[in-house]
Parts: structure tokens; sequence; C-alpha cells
């Protein structure tokens, strides 16, 4: 059902380009349905090599990004994207409570950084935020 003028003038992440990527379907669809439901315009993948490869061709605004991934790691997929001349933001998603993950992440120039079980409306205004900035 398209939403009616005043339903879409509400949408926070209009015409935003967002790649998400995480190697948990059912995460991956949850992310991306929430995501789209503010306008955003998504595009997912499952593995860090992927991941890379979209921001390379067809760079994002923002990449929502899982530490653990197949064939290349978060932490990996983060410090190569940063170095591409149009590097996106970056929100690092982990299962991890970890400290040093956090901190290293923040070495690396993460924009973001969120444990799951993400709440997605906290995703949705850190997005928000990232991109308005």
């Amino acid at each position: 059902m398209a939403a009616t003028p005043d339903e879409s003038d509400d949408l926070r992440l209009r015409g935003r380009k967002i790649l998400i990527v995480d190697d948990d379907t059912e995460v991956r669809a949850a992310i991306d349905h929430a995501l789209q439901a503010e306008g955003a315009l998504t595009q997912t993948c499952g593995d860090g090599n992927t991941a890379v490869r979209i921001v390379e061709s067809d760079p994002p605004e923002l990449v929502v990004l899982d530490m653990m991934l197949p064939k290349r790691s978060g932490f990996l997929v983060l410090e190569k994207i940063k170095d591409f001349p149009k590097c996106p933001r970056v929100v690092m998603v982990t299962a991890n409570e970890g400290k040093r993950h956090q901190e290293y992440a923040e070495a690396r120039g993460v924009d973001g950084y969120l444990h799951k079980p993400v709440r997605l409306e906290k995703l949705i205004g850190l997005a928000e935020s990232l991109l308005a900035g």
C-alpha cells in the first residue's frame, strides 16, 4: 500500500541509500523492513566480501555492518571501505558485549556501534542523525 502524501512527509530516511550486511537472514530482513518503512533505499548482503564489492561499485550513504561475518569480518570490511574515496557512514552491530571490540571499531573509524538485539527505533534514529550531518 502506497503512503499518502501526509504519511510520506514523515519518512525519516526517505531516499537515503543504505546497505545492510548481516549473515543472519532474519536480522537482515528485520533491519531491511524497518529502514524501508522509513523510506530508505536498501540493499542487503550476507558476507564481508560482497559488502566490500557493493560499497566499491555502488556506494551507499550508510552501511549497517555486523561484526561477525563469513568470508571477511566486519572489522576487515570497515578497514577496507574507510579507505574508499566515497566512504559511507558505518554503524556496526554485534552480539559481542566486550568493550575491547567497540574500542577497536571506534579506532578504525566506525560512526556508530550498537549491541544485538538491535532496537530498530534506536538504529533508525542513529541512521537519521548520521545522515543529517
